[in-house]
């Protein structure tokens, strides 16, 4: 497993993770979804409901991995860091730094 010292060393190798345009909008679709998921629980004070975020959030990037990229999702050997690539990539694409 490789190492990375911080954020910045290890956001190149997530993108290089994630190089499969139809990986990357179910990434994006997956990551909006789950903005969506946390606003209607807070809004609706949904208890249960909150199960649903992060299968949804997991599970369409998972889809994107498995049947895609044909690699192992960055979430099993890097869970903070591969959330934080989501969050980051997903950013990059709203604002127009990274296409879609």
């Amino acid at each position: 497993m490789q190492k990375f010292n911080s954020f910045k060393d290890f956001y190149p190798h997530y993108l290089a993770e994630h190089q499969h345009p139809t990986s990357v909008r179910l990434h994006f679709a997956g990551t909006l979804l789950v903005f969506l998921f946390i606003g209607g629980c807070f809004y609706w004070g949904a208890t249960w409901e909150w199960i649903v975020v992060p299968l949804v959030g997991y599970g369409f990037a998972w889809v994107g991995h498995f049947f895609f990229e044909k690699n192992k999702p960055a979430t099993f050997r890097h869970p903070f860091w591969s959330l934080r690539g989501d969050f980051t990539l997903f950013f990059e694409i709203l604002f127009g730094k990274r296409k879609l």
